[in-house]
């Protein structure tokens, strides 16, 4: 499983020409996930998310976390992190898992975040094709694999 953490002021999901989710100050999380990954990958990734201190304390240390500060959360399902590119110039996305094994872990982590965090997480729509606004904050972003402790 995959995340890639982006820092932002705000971010927004719309599809359709519809906004269907927006997030103030926090975390968007693109999430990909792969054949085999378990509920010890999903718990990895919730618990990183949650805990990881990437804004900034008094002093302009980045030393609080996401709650700290009372920041939002929008994930949204993102297959591509799992693409290989090692051969030819389109790539492959054999990594990513079906819908039936990637939807249910997406809702999974989702609903994990929420309870770590006892927020509510904003959500774009699994499978659909959407559009992504943000204003990256530093920008900061910070890419993990589960796979990769």
């Amino acid at each position: 499983m995959r995340q890639l953490i982006q820092r932002v002021k705000e971010a927004s999901v719309s599809i359709d020409g519809k906004e269907v989710a927006r997030i103030g100050k926090g975390f968007l999380v693109l999430l990909g996930v792969t054949h085999d990954d378990t509920e010890e990958d999903l718990e990895y990734l919730a618990q990183k998310l949650t805990k990881i201190r990437l804004f900034d304390d008094a002093e302009g240390v980045m030393n609080l976390d996401v709650q700290q500060v009372g920041g939002d959360v929008l994930v949204v399902s993102q297959f591509t992190l799992l693409a290989s590119t090692r051969k030819g110039n389109r790539p492959s996305y054999i990594a990513a898992a079906p819908e039936a094994v990637s939807r249910p872990m997406y809702e999974r982590f989702v609903q994990r975040v929420e309870a770590l965090t006892g927020r509510k997480v904003a959500t774009g729509e699994f499978g659909a094709d959407m559009q992504v606004s943000l204003t990256n904050d530093g920008p900061v972003t910070v890419w993990m694999d589960s796979k990769q402790r």
